[in-house]
């Protein structure tokens, strides 16, 4: 990040051009705002860049390297880079290219003018929301399971589930690999004839098939499980075999996360 008045020539005392592009010219073509309204941003303090507000309209970047937030939301100044969100379908695995022929992500992903590939995994017979991105960095972080990304799933159970089962699933469970506790618990239906309950919980393990290893611990198997949400993301109304653009809120979101943690990744299979 340099600032016109910063960039002078050394050795003979002239001025050379210089270095990086205006900031109000990149968060423009970002789609943040005009560049007259970005300049007010600018002079309001409420850009950041590399984590230090910068007031000065001379200041210019460098893309590709630095990182830069409004208002606190992450920006993504790569214009190339895409980002969706996914409501799979039961029945589909989530692999670019199944090598069992069974149905996958391409089906969603073909038509597509870029190549993305999915953040972490849902098995095949886990429904709901999915990640779509080309932006290697982001996945990388973002399907790491110690990064803490919450997932909020509903689960069908078998059985009625009392709110003992609900708070022992919230002080944990003991599982092959480790315990286990659920951030938040509750029940949302019961059936009449008390075959099935709607238990919502939510968790940030990554951990392989923890939904259902986790309902099938304290005795209520899963007979159908979605996942309604991942992180700042939300299904909302998006139909299942829909895929759609991520909002740059929602896009915002993610971003900000990300940026805050530095890991080696991990994939997680629901």
């Amino acid at each position: 990040m340099t600032t016109d008045d910063a960039s002078t020539g050394s050795g003979t005392g002239g001025a050379h051009a210089p270095e990086g592009v205006r900031l109000q010219k990149v968060l423009a073509a970002a789609g943040v705002a005009s560049r007259r309204v970005v300049e007010n941003y600018i002079v309001e303090g409420r850009i950041e860049v590399n984590g230090r507000v910068v007031t000065e309209l001379g200041t210019r970047i460098d893309p590709a390297t630095d990182h830069v937030s409004v208002d606190g939301v992450a920006v993504q100044l790569d214009t190339a880079k895409r980002y969706y969100m996914l409501n799979k379908p039961r029945g589909v695995v989530s692999s670019m290219r199944d090598e069992q022929g069974r149905p996958d992500l391409r089906r969603f992903t073909d038509e597509l003018d870029e190549r993305v590939y999915n953040v972490g995994r849902l098995d095949a017979e886990t429904s709901g929301l999915l990640v779509l991105t080309n932006d290697g960095e982001l996945a990388h972080v973002l399907a790491h399971p110690s990064f803490g990304v919450s997932k909020t799933y509903i689960a069908k159970v078998k059985g009625k589930v009392t709110p003992q089962t609900i708070q022992r699933l919230k002080n944990g469970v003991d599982l092959d690999d480790g315990p286990i506790a659920a951030d938040k618990a509750r029940i949302l239906q019961q059936q009449a004839d008390e075959r099935h309950t709607m238990v919502e919980l939510t968790l940030h393990s990554g951990r392989n098939r923890i939904v259902r290893r986790m309902m099938d611990a304290v005795g209520h198997p899963v007979v159908d499980l979605v996942r309604r949400s991942f992180g700042p993301l939300n299904l909302g109304t998006l139909r299942s075999g829909h895929l759609r653009p991520l909002t740059p809120a929602e896009l915002g979101g993610l971003l900000t996360i990300s940026r805050s943690v530095d890991t080696e990744p991990e994939e997680d299979d629901e």
